[in-house]
């Protein structure tokens, strides 16, 4: 996926699970988040060691989230993606974004 119209129905999702969100708000993975939030968009934080940031249910994984996803938005280094991209499948989000962990 790299067209301006793939990209913009990215953009048009929004369900989004974040992976590794962390609920120190100087971290990247929460100002994106609180920023999307802000956006009109339902972010959903995704990490095993809380049960809530900034006031959301957090969950400790994408295969504990009981409703659907659109996107994953992930908050780790290279190394922890591969079973996360499979818990995105499994879960039938439609996109899978990478940021940098």
């Amino acid at each position: 996926m790299n067209s301006i119209e793939d990209i913009n129905k990215i953009f048009q999702m929004k369900t989004i699970a974040v992976v590794g969100m962390s609920p120190k708000p100087e971290r990247p993975s929460h100002y994106v988040s609180m920023y999307m939030k802000e956006q009109g968009y339902n972010i959903i934080p995704v990490n095993p060691g809380h049960n809530e940031i900034a006031g959301m249910k957090s969950f400790p994984s994408l295969l504990d989230i009981p409703q659907t996803i659109d996107v994953v938005d992930v908050f780790r280094r290279s190394e922890y993606v591969l079973p996360i991209a499979e818990s995105a499948v499994t879960v039938a989000a439609k996109a899978l974004w990478l940021q940098d962990g």
